[in-house]
């Protein structure tokens, strides 16, 4: 409190000094006018604020950044968010912990660390169910450090009797996927090709449904209709079904890390577009930390995050972390 006092007390001991300065006061504008530097002046003026805001020995709290994949770091067509690997960096730069919650399985990850130019501490995939721990950051190796299953068998045959000609896949504890059908959106690397009987014989980490024929809102009305009560269920982006163990979502994982890593709670920044991105984001606003929707994103997940940012295509991830 004395602190905040005695710089008050500077503030107007100067405001009177320069009032009653009139070389001081000559040199200053008249109240309302606004003086206009010369480009170059200000273009040198703004270099030299990004310099102090960037500079080291600031003291900035480490922040857990959590990005999701498809329609946040990634448009549709796979490519790049604008200026997102730059901002990566720059957040890296800065200190804070930058990492992937995906929905997305180890190997459909890897390859987008990558690109990103990013090799986290942790990495959550499947929605949740399967953490990641480094074991080499310039291979880009990872240890599965934590992994969540269910018995698949009953979720599996009440979807098959509504969506017979579905695809499915599962993906195993140890990493292992099985799938019924090719299908051109999946990375099918070190996966394979089994009869649906053989899907639920096991314990998994997940079941990925495809039905070409159902949308969005088809796939909302069967899980109403059937009631999965026993696990945890996301409708992806591109019109499929992930179900995940009761209970699990990408906010066990990202909690398990945080935890790990000894970061505060209100120190978390999310950032997601899908329905599989709100519970990680009611886990971080429930904890004072952030919580940010892509423009595009449905309407229901722009409701559930404290703020929005710019679309998957107009660099929306980039805008926040440059903020930072």
């Amino acid at each position: 409190m004395n602190e905040a006092h005695d710089g008050i007390g500077d503030l107007a001991r100067t405001a009177d000094d320069i009032d009653t300065d009139p070389a001081v006061e000559e040199a200053l504008p008249d109240t309302g006018r606004i003086d206009v530097e010369p480009q170059e002046d200000a273009a040198e003026l703004v270099d030299e604020l990004a310099r102090e805001t960037e500079a080291p020995g600031v003291a900035v709290a480490r922040m857990l950044i959590v990005l999701d994949i498809d329609g946040t770091v990634l448009l549709e067509d796979e490519s790049l968010s604008p200026g997102v690997v730059e901002a990566v960096a720059h957040a890296q730069d800065t200190g804070h912990e930058v990492m992937i919650a995906t929905g997305r399985s180890w190997e459909g990850t890897r390859g987008i660390l990558r690109v990103l130019e990013l090799a986290p501490e942790y990495v959550v995939c499947s929605n949740g169910a399967v953490v990641l721990k480094r074991v080499d950051a310039e291979e880009l190796i990872y240890e599965r450090w934590h992994v969540e299953t269910f018995d698949p068998s009953e979720v599996l045959t009440l979807l098959r009797e509504h969506l017979p000609q579905a695809r499915y896949l599962v993906e195993l504890p140890d990493g292992v996927r099985l799938y019924t059908e090719y299908l051109e959106d999946w990375n099918l690397v070190h996966a394979r090709r089994v009869p649906f009987e053989e899907l639920g014989r096991q314990p998994v980490c997940r079941v990925v449904v495809v039905s070409p024929e159902q949308d969005e809102q088809d796939y909302l009305e069967l899980v109403r209709d059937i009631g999965l009560h026993e696990v945890s269920y996301a409708v992806g982006w591109t019109a499929w079904l992930d179900i995940a163990p009761q209970g699990v979502d990408k906010s066990t994982g990202l909690e398990r890390v945080r935890t790990e890593l000894g970061i505060e709670a209100e120190n978390v920044l999310v950032i997601g577009d899908g329905r599989n991105d709100v519970g990680m984001f009611r886990w971080a606003l429930e904890h004072g930390g952030r919580a940010v929707a892509m423009e595009q994103g449905p309407q229901e997940v722009r409701d559930a995050a404290g703020e929005t940012t710019g679309s998957v295509q107009a660099g929306g991830v980039a805008a926040v972390l440059r903020a930072l």
